[in-house]
C-alpha cells in the first residue's frame, strides 16, 4: 500500500473510532440518521448520497449535484476542520475523496438552526478529484402549492439506532409528509403513520445534510436539505419531527458559486 493511501485509510479509521464513541453527543447538532425501521435505499435514489466527515469526529451526509461537488449543511462544515468524502467501492471498501473547497452561505445563523427556526443552513463543498461511481442528483424546489401531505423521501446515512454510531452508515431512505405550515423558509416532516405524536420514521445523527427528493412532472430532485430532528412530540431524539431547510431561497446561490468555480449545473 503506498503511503498516502495508507495515511488516507489512518485517517478514516480514527475518524470512524471517533464517530462510534461521540454519536450520541453529536445528536443536539445534527439530524441521525434514518430511525424507525428505515429500510436501505433503492439504487436509483441513493446513488448521489455520500458521508462527509469531519476532523474533529462530525459526520454528516450529502449529495453529488455534480461530479465534483456536495451539497450539504452549513452546521456540518464549520471553521476549524478538515473534511473529506467517504464513497464505497464495489467491494464496499471506504475510499476518501478529499475537499478542495467549503462555501457556506453567507446567510447561515447556527444559533437559529440549533433553535430549530429557519435559517440559511447550506453549504457546497468542492472536491479535488470528480467521485467515481456516483451519479449526480439534479436540484429542484417544492412544488407547489406546498401544503400538509405533501409527500417527500430523505435519504441518509445516519444511525438507525440513537446513541449507537455502529448502525450508521448504511445509505437509507423514508418516506415522510410535510405537517404544519410548510413554506419557502422551512418545512417540517413526519412519519405518516405517527404523524409526530409516535415514534417514527425520521432523521437522526448523521442524517444533517441528508436530500430531500421530491417526484416531480420532470423526474425526481433535491428540494432541500435535512437541519434538525426531534423525538416524539418535540422531546429530545430522533422518530418525531425532521427539520427540512428547503432550496427555494438558496438555489441561486448554489448556482452561483457552483460556477465561480467553473461547474455550470
Amino acid at each position: 500500500m503506498a503511503i498516502g493511501a495508507a495515511r488516507d485509510m489512518a485517517s478514516l479509521m480514527k475518524i470512524l473510532i471517533v464517530l462510534t464513541s461521540t454519536a450520541a453527543l453529536l445528536a443536539f447538532t445534527a439530524a441521525g440518521a434514518m430511525v424507525g425501521g428505515a429500510a436501505p435505499a433503492p439504487e436509483a435514489i441513493g446513488r448521489s448520497v455520500v458521508t462527509v466527515v469531519g476532523s474533529r469526529g462530525n459526520f454528516c451526509t450529502g449529495s453529488l449535484i455534480a461530479p465534483s461537488l456536495v451539497l450539504t449543511v452549513a452546521h456540518c462544515v464549520q471553521p476549524g476542520s478538515d473534511y473529506k468524502i467517504v464513497l464505497y467501492s464495489a467491494d464496499r471498501k471506504p475510499e476518501l475523496q478529499d475537499v478542495k473547497a467549503v462555501a457556506i452561505h453567507p446567510g447561515f445563523r447556527v444559533q437559529e438552526m440549533l433553535a430549530h427556526r429557519a435559517t440559511a443552513d447550506v453549504a457546497l463543498l468542492r472536491l479535488v478529484i470528480p467521485a467515481q461511481g456516483k451519479t449526480p442528483a439534479r436540484l429542484g424546489m417544492p412544488q407547489s402549492p406546498l401544503a400538509p401531505g405533501n409527500a417527500f423521501t430523505v435519504v441518509g446515512v445516519g444511525v438507525t439506532v440513537r446513541g449507537d454510531g455502529k448502525s450508521a452508515g448504511v445509505i437509507r431512505a423514508a418516506g415522510l409528509v410535510a405537517t404544519g405550515k410548510p413554506g419557502t423558509l422551512q418545512i417540517r416532516l413526519v412519519d405518516r403513520a405517527g404523524q409526530g405524536a409516535q415514534a417514527g420514521l425520521g432523521a437522526c445523527t448523521g442524517d444533517s445534510g441528508a436530500p430531500v427528493f421530491e417526484e416531480q412532472a420532470n423526474g425526481r430532485a433535491i428540494i432541500g436539505v435535512v437541519s434538525w430532528s426531534t423525538g416524539p412530540n418535540d422531546s429530545a431524539g430522533c422518530g418525531g419531527l425532521t427539520g427540512v431547510t428547503p432550496l427555494t431561497l438558496y438555489r441561486d446561490w448554489i448556482l452561483q458559486t457552483a460556477r465561480q468555480w467553473g461547474f455550470a449545473l
